[in-house]
């Protein structure tokens, strides 16, 4: 398989015709080598228009998000080079990777452990070493957790969940510095919206959605009540 061709495709193929058209990401999106963060046996699939499923196969919400949606993300965040970032749901580590050749710092977290193990081995093995990898449970209170025996280091500058949420947790708001911003996908199938939230001042924060999309959900978060007649 020629994957610099097959990469150059999803650029133009994919990518740009879904609006992110920010020369710097798709500066980036050339130079991450994708199927490095694949697992083998979808490795011909890296640059699929699709999601990529993760170990543990009996686990449909591990998967890495189709191209596109991780381009849109991260042209909407326009991380900084001074910036410190926070992922929920590192996965295989590549939106981890992209977000780590933008920012200062970025820490993510991801609740299997055996996943978060991968996502490390392949960082290190792209040279990037300004992420840290924990194992742990993003939908757990994290506003107590920067304050406890495992600071998580916060407040942060940006804040991207790698999945939906029915809705965003004000525990995770409450980690934003002012000017900070949160990416999620936010809703219920069959339609979605790529929520940014923007800290303005302590106790404000602006909210625009700008595009739809799904996305498999992040595990533990809270979901709405279902009410059976």
């Amino acid at each position: 398989m020629n994957y610099e061709q097959a990469r150059f495709n999803m650029i133009e193929q994919q990518i740009r015709p879904w609006e992110v058209l920010d020369s710097q990401v798709l500066a980036l999106l050339a130079v991450v080598r994708r199927e490095d963060f694949v697992p083998p046996a979808y490795k011909a699939l890296a640059f699929a228009d699709m999601e990529i499923p993760l170990p543990p196969q009996h686990n449909p919400s591990q998967c890495m998000l189709a191209p596109k949606v991780e381009a849109r993300i991260l042209q909407d965040l326009a991380v900084q080079k001074h910036e410190k970032v926070l992922e929920i749901g590192a996965g295989s580590g590549y939106m981890a990777a992209l977000l780590a050749h933008r920012a200062q710092q970025v820490i993510t977290l991801e609740i299997d452990a055996a996943l978060a193990q991968t996502a490390r081995d392949n960082l290190k093995k792209a040279g990037i070493y300004n992420c840290e990898v924990r194992t742990g449970d993003g939908a757990a209170d994290l506003a107590q957790a920067v304050s406890g025996s495992n600071p998580l280091s916060g407040p942060f500058d940006v804040i991207v969940l790698s999945g939906s949420v029915a809705e965003v947790p004000a525990s995770l708001l409450s980690l934003l510095k002012v000017g900070g911003r949160l990416s999620a996908i936010v809703g219920l199938e069959p339609m979605m919206r790529a929520t940014l939230v923007t800290r303005v001042a302590k106790d404000a924060w602006r909210t625009t959605q700008a595009w739809d999309t799904v996305a498999p959900r992040l595990l533990n978060f809270p979901e709405p009540s279902k009410f059976v007649f």
